[in-house]
């Protein structure tokens, strides 16, 4: 069974005041919802399960998406308390939903037209994660290097991740409950040359703050 998870517990300040009574991940880009379209993408994918943690006004995400029927897909909650957990406290906190196969991650907060089947988590022995080109004109800032367009590196930073990463939970194996960002755990596995990636060249969008949702909009 493919398994995803959503990562939609940001509380989304810089968005204000629109996720003053508005989750972030329910921020509307052409008519739907953002985490809306990550559902539709990953059951066009085949993706079966999806798990998705919230904490800020977590319960309207659950009201808007419910259990899944409406796509064919079995969609699971991961509550988190006040401020949530970030990335990686995130991901280690649903573990136990998310099983003992590999996964893929996506951040609500995004807009893409990445087609979600490219992914094959069965295939990931650690950390594959996918790049978009930095764009200083859209603040996309530079992240990682790549080696022989296949191996993340730390050094060269010309991409940014992209919010979407697949991961064998095994690398998760000794990182504590808490709250903390997943990037060091990427670095750390990076350096040591286990994580791979690739890059996508289309459609991609941090919305991160009012201007980046209107700029979406427009497209």
């Amino acid at each position: 069974m493919k398994t995803a998870m959503i990562l939609a517990a940001g509380r989304g300040d810089r968005l204000k005041p629109l996720t003053a009574m508005t989750p972030k991940a329910l921020c509307v880009v052409k008519e739907k919802p953002l985490i809306e379209h990550h559902v539709m993408g990953l059951a066009k994918a085949g993706f079966e399960r999806l798990v998705i943690n919230h904490a800020y006004l977590g319960g309207k995400i659950r009201q808007h998406l419910g259990n899944g029927a409406r796509w064919g897909i079995e969609i699971y909650y991961s509550p988190e308390p006040p401020g949530g957990l970030e990335t990686g406290g995130g991901i280690v906190n649903a573990l136990p939903l998310l099983g003992d196969k590999p996964f893929i991650t996506v951040n609500a907060d995004i807009y893409t037209d990445f087609d979600f089947s490219q992914l094959q988590p069965e295939n990931t022995h650690s950390i594959h994660v996918i790049l978009v080109n930095k764009n200083p004109l859209l603040n996309h800032h530079g992240d990682f290097g790549l080696i022989n367009q296949t191996q993340l590196s730390n050094t060269n930073p010309e991409y940014t991740l992209a919010g979407i990463c697949c991961y064998h939970p095994q690398v998760f194996m000794h990182c504590k409950q808490g709250r903390y960002s997943v990037a060091p755990l990427i670095r750390q596995y990076a350096a040591q040359n286990k994580v791979t990636a690739s890059v996508h060249s289309g459609l991609w969008y941090d919305i991160g703050t009012l201007e980046r949702l209107h700029a979406v909009n427009q497209i």
